[in-house]
């Protein structure tokens, strides 16, 4: 008989490459495999499970809306979809909210707005609108948004690709200065690269890239899919610098680690140029996502969780950095979105999250060289001490 490893290798698709466990259960900031050993979950779901598994509040929620109308599409009103939206909008500082399912779907939204904005409010040529990205960028796994990557395994015998892109250097505020002529729509960045490594820009690179952009009559869309809802210390990571963005994308942690949601936020100006029937989705608001993101929204300010990535993050951070191995390179990161970057020549960063897992504790690489640690932002100083202790002995071990 197949284990279940050697099912799932059979039948599903090889686009991931797990780490040999199979997890069975999860509560707070636990998850637990099918022998029963627990570990501490260090990844969160890239962001996903910033509430840690299973909360009860959100549970509840989902629980409760699902036995009363879960899906009926946007053909309709539900009493869920505008609270919901509301409250994500009086959040974020901005003005109008259009919900979808996937992160990518967000920005996908965003990227449609941005054209369509750039031709009839700002006056671009039909066909000819710019949207400058960065280098090292990660916005998504569609054609168009592998399209825009520098990353070359994302798009690989993918093409040919959407055109109207350009890249620059992340973090070069005069790189964005020269990108910018009269086609360009939108500046698309991330506050803090995620999938790139974990790379903080500059102090007050945001900031400048955000005076670029209104100087010339150019959005400004961040995309908060990982960093946002309270991930690096405030609720938004671009207000760190008091940036005001045109547009942001929301995901992952605001379906509370049931449900795939996400939204594109803007101002009203942005927003309206949507009309019925020029963009939708099946899924996207349905009331049993409304639900579960207004809880995860209340959740997030009731129980101060920005404010405890914060404190947290910062502690974390410092006791990371007084871990002594000839093999880190750098520890980097805000709040409680950190990356330990290794040399990687005598082992891989996969290695060390391997042994990391002996040792109950499961996270993830990227890049072969940067070990991700973004746990549920319930995490206690307790659990991040004993953390930060089986990763020294992690790099004993492997050194």
């Amino acid at each position: 008989m197949l284990s279940v490893i050697e099912l799932e290798r059979a039948y599903c698709a090889h686009n991931y490459q797990p780490l040999p466990v199979v997890l069975t259960r999860g509560e707070g900031c636990y998850v637990w495999d099918e022998p029963g050993n627990r570990y501490l979950d260090m990844m969160s779901a890239y962001s996903a499970v910033s509430f840690g598994h299973a909360h009860p509040r959100l549970l509840k929620a989902l629980g409760e809306q699902a036995a009363r109308l879960a899906v009926v599409s946007r053909a309709f009103h539900t009493e869920v979809l505008a609270p919901f939206v509301r409250h994500a909008c009086e959040l974020t500082g901005l003005a109008m909210g259009l919900p979808m399912n996937t992160g990518a779907e967000a920005v996908e939204t965003a990227l449609k707005a941005a054209r369509r904005w750039a031709y009839e409010v700002k006056g671009v040529a039909e066909d000819r609108a710019e949207i400058i990205v960065c280098d090292g960028n990660f916005h998504g796994r569609t054609i168009a948004l592998v399209g825009l990557s520098s990353e070359q395994n994302y798009k690989q015998h993918f093409g040919p690709f959407p055109m109207g892109f350009v890249r620059i250097p992340y973090g070069d505020a005069g790189a964005l200065a020269r990108a910018i002529n009269p086609r360009t729509a939108a500046f698309l960045v991330e506050p803090i690269q995620g999938e790139a490594g974990i790379i903080v820009p500059p102090a007050g690179y945001l900031k400048h890239c955000a005076e670029l952009c209104r100087a010339h009559n150019v959005l400004l869309l961040c995309d908060e899919i990982q960093t946002g809802l309270g991930r690096t210390g405030r609720v938004l990571a671009c207000q760190h610098e008091g940036v005001q963005p045109d547009g942001i994308m929301l995901g992952k942690a605001l379906g509370g680690g049931f449900l795939p949601v996400s939204m594109f936020l803007a101002r009203r100006e942005v927003m309206e140029v949507f009309t019925p029937g020029s963009h939708g989705s099946t899924f996207g608001g349905n009331p049993l996502a409304a639900a579960v993101g207004l809880e995860a929204l209340k959740l997030l300010v009731e129980e101060r969780l920005a404010e405890r990535a914060a404190e947290l993050g910062e502690y974390f951070l410092g006791r990371l950095r007084a871990v002594q191995s000839s093999y880190i390179r750098a520890v980097r990161g805000k709040g409680l979105f950190i990356g330990i970057e290794i040399d990687t020549g005598r082992f891989s960063a996969r290695d060390l999250c391997m042994r990391l897992a002996s040792h109950g504790i499961l996270t993830k690489d990227t890049h072969e060289s940067v070990i991700r640690l973004a746990p549920p932002l319930i995490i206690t100083e307790t659990e991040l001490n004993w953390a930060c202790d089986r990763i020294g002995d992690a790099f004993l071990e492997m050194g």
